[in-house]
């Protein structure tokens, strides 16, 4: 059985865990320190060799992307953290950043050396105001001591870092439109190539990568690239946050090695809430093809989890019991995806519109048998021939869910209707009640 670890959770439990006196505490800065004293290109070659993969969803090798930045040439190049998690279900960045922002500071500062940095920017989702100011003081700490800022430890090596607010769009969370939203411009995904690494942030070779991911670097360099890649599957390096939430009876952040099954998350959770079954669950996210209870026993790394048809993703593990209506699930993912689709491309603007549109008509018992294949229909359309990957996500809870649960979609037609209780379906004992000093406000 896979056992759960702490490695950047370590410090979660302390008291004043974001504090730099906490983390430093634990040996926080040590990584640092050391980098300091490492020629950039084995620090780069350390997590190559680590088998680091992107955090972030798409699990490309963290390590492969830094070298890919061409020569320097003597201009700027840039580091961007991309820290707007906004994805429905994904929730282990913005707790990272609220319980031990020092984690990510010092990936940043070892980061930015490694690939010849000196100016980093965290770009953060704006909503989060709290997890907002938080990174600014932690920040401000780091500087404080001597972390960031000029000559780092007498290194001769400078570092300026940006926190940076966004104005909350889900696009943003793509790589180059959140380039385009750094840069002050609408945030729309840029046409590639050219990539970051050669023309990112004003047009400078740029790194952008996830918090986790950026955040897993200090322990690389701590405690050395065979540490990281003796963690998790072959193909699959290290340790990660796995979020649980939904019908779990403790939800929350799990970290263990890649590779470990929902079954093992789920008993260290308590299993699904008393008197009630897994139906169906997200393995990343809503933009993830769902599973089943067929599923429990594939493990959590890239390579199993694609082979049984869906993505590892973000490993946001969201999990509906039977008293779920798959098709109103659904429905609701699609909202925001139709929401939230910038409108660059036809594809994307257009078909989410009409996902939304059959969802809403199925549910509400208006649909007809022929829904079921147009709605597939306009998935193959947008798959692949959107602009960037939100098309494609889009898509991904509709075909799957229509895979494992086509009766259930049927159930809805001929005017029948939704078979589930919305009611059953809550975490809640009962529907919440406004305070009565707030009941009826705005009705006189």
């Amino acid at each position: 059985m896979t056992e759960l670890m702490a490695a950047l959770t370590d410090t979660w439990d302390a008291e004043n865990s974001w504090k730099l006196s906490t983390y430093e505490a634990a040996g926080g800065y040590e990584g640092l320190r050391r980098a300091l004293r490492t020629d950039p290109a084995d620090l780069v070659q350390m997590v190559k060799d680590s088998g680091l993969r992107g955090r972030g969803g798409a699990g490309f090798p963290t390590g492969m992307k830094w070298g890919f930045l061409p020569e320097p040439d003597g201009g700027p190049r840039y580091l961007v953290v991309n820290a707007d998690e906004s994805e429905p279900g994904t929730c282990k960045d913005i707790p990272l950043m609220m319980a031990s922002p020092q984690h990510l500071v010092e990936g940043v500062a070892i980061t930015s050396f490694a690939i010849g940095c000196h100016h980093a920017f965290i770009y953060v989702r704006g909503e989060v105001l709290h997890v907002y100011r938080r990174l600014l003081a932690a920040v401000r700490e780091a500087y404080a001591a001597g972390h960031l800022g000029r000559d780092i430890h007498g290194s001769g090596y400078d570092l300026e870092v940006t926190v940076h607010a966004g104005a909350g769009a889900y696009i943003c969370g793509e790589e180059t439109a959140l380039l385009d939203s750094l840069e002050g411009r609408r945030g729309q995904p840029r046409l590639k190539p050219p990539f970051p690494a050669v023309a990112g942030l004003y047009a400078r070779p740029t790194v952008v990568n996830n918090v986790e991911s950026i955040a897993s670097v200090p322990g690389i360099v701590t405690h050395g690239a065979d540490w990281f890649s003796s963690l998790g599957t072959e193909k699959s390096s290290g340790h990660g946050l796995f979020s649980l939430s939904g019908h779990v009876t403790r939800p929350g952040q799990y970290e263990a090695p890649l590779g470990i099954t929902l079954r093992e998350l789920l008993d260290q959770a308590g299993g699904v809430r008393a008197g009630h079954q897994l139906k169906f669950w997200t393995p990343g996210g809503s933009s993830t093809p769902i599973f089943t209870h067929e599923h429990l026993d594939v493990p959590l790394d890239y390579e199993s989890v694609g082979a049984a048809g869906s993505m590892l993703g973000t490993r946001a593990l969201q999990i509906f019991d039977e008293t779920t209506c798959v098709v109103r699930a659904v429905s609701r993912w699609t909202d925001f995806y139709a929401h939230e689709s910038c409108g660059k491309c036809t594809p994307c603007r257009e078909g989410t519109y009409w996902l939304k549109q059959i969802l809403h008509r199925i549910e509400a018992g208006d649909g007809e048998e022929t829904d079921l294949d147009l709605l597939l229909d306009l998935c193959d359309n947008i798959l692949g021939r959107a602009f960037c990957a939100l098309g494609d996500g889009a898509t991904s809870p509709i075909t799957s869910s229509i895979q494992y649960f086509r009766t259930e979609y049927e159930a809805h037609l001929g005017g029948r209707g939704c078979p589930f209780d919305p009611a059953r379906s809550t975490l809640f004992d009962d529907t919440p009640q406004a305070p009565p000093a707030l009941a009826g406000a705005g009705g006189h």
